[in-house]
């Protein structure tokens, strides 16, 4: 009887050792984790460093555009030409410059394939090409036409000194378009209620979940009548008695190559490689487009990377 009391209390204090010495492996192991993430993020910063340190110590690999021969400098135009895309006024007229500046430049190729896009980035473009022609009239500056070459792509070429296409190329659509969509009578049939609220009678001008107004219509239809017009003034600037104009000629109508050059519209017949070898006299090429930089890439990367990891780590916290 009497050695029962000892008994209850010594499995008392073997499960209170037991309890502490899970507490304290428990402990341990979580020091461990949290050790092993701290290293593994200090080296994948570190690693994000060295990256970085190398990129911009080696700055050549990007640029890629040097040459110590006569070469042919080419500037890609290619695809819809809008701020923030690769065809960008800022980006063609910064390869236009480098290209004009480079000692070695014997010519410059306009590597054309696109279905247009912004009139300002291409009327920028336009009057830069109009610019380095003045500043160096002794240096040839063609457009060479892949697969289309239409409305803000053609407003670039038809500043060039001459227009290569080939037979089946698309050229062309000199012409401004502006569209949207109506959906006031849907709302009607839905039973719908529009509420709008303006501070300035025409504010909410072409809204898509009103009637269109006549005013605003005219309004709108001027404004791309006088684009238009500067488009046209454009092409006739650059082309000159080159064009065998017709009424439908600015209409907005797109024409082959091979259509294109008895138009007038284009000179002849080339790729880029041609025209190098055969106008300009060089088969040395040197692309004078911008390239992004490698270290954005590594930045953009990276950034999207966090930011991913930070919202899955955000979203799997909760508030009890």
């Amino acid at each position: 009887m009497d050695n029962h009391p000892n008994s209850n209390q010594a499995e008392q204090a073997e499960w209170q050792q037991q309890v502490l010495e899970k507490l304290a492996f428990a402990a341990i192991n979580e020091q461990k984790v949290t050790r092993r993430w701290g290293i593994f993020f200090k080296l994948l910063t570190f690693g994000y460093l060295v990256a970085v340190l190398m990129v911009m110590g080696y700055p050549q690999v990007e640029n890629g555009i040097h040459s110590d021969q006569q070469h042919v400098a080419v500037v890609d135009v290619l695809g819809v030409i809008a701020e923030g895309e690769a065809a960008n006024a800022d980006s063609i007229i910064d390869g236009l410059r480098q290209a004009a500046k480079d000692k070695n430049t014997k010519g410059i190729i306009l590597n054309i394939n696109s279905p247009g896009g912004s009139a300002v980035q291409a009327a920028y473009v336009f009057d830069e090409i109009r610019r380095q022609k003045a500043a160096h009239p002794d240096l040839p500056i063609y457009s060479v036409v892949g697969d289309i070459c239409a409305s803000g792509g053609y407003y670039i070429a038809a500043a060039s000194d001459k227009i290569y296409v080939s037979p089946a190329s698309i050229i062309g659509s000199i012409g401004v378009v502006m569209n949207g969509f109506g959906f006031s009578q849907v709302l009607e049939k839905l039973g719908v209620e529009r509420r709008l609220l303006t501070a300035g009678e025409h504010k909410a001008m072409l809204d898509p979940f009103s009637p269109a107004k006549q005013q605003e219509t005219q309004h709108m239809q001027g404004m791309l009548d006088e684009v238009h017009q500067q488009f046209i003034n454009a092409v006739r600037q650059g082309r000159g008695d080159r064009l065998k104009e017709m009424p439908e000629m600015f209409s907005g109508l797109v024409w082959s190559g091979e259509s294109g050059v008895k138009l007038g519209l284009a000179d002849g017949f080339g790729s880029v490689d041609s025209v190098a070898r055969d106008v300009i006299g060089s088969e040395e090429k040197v692309n004078f487009t911008p390239q992004e930089h490698l270290i954005d890439r590594l930045t953009g990367k990276f950034g999207a990377s966090f930011a991913h990891a930070f919202a899955s780590s955000v979203a799997g916290m909760q508030f009890n």
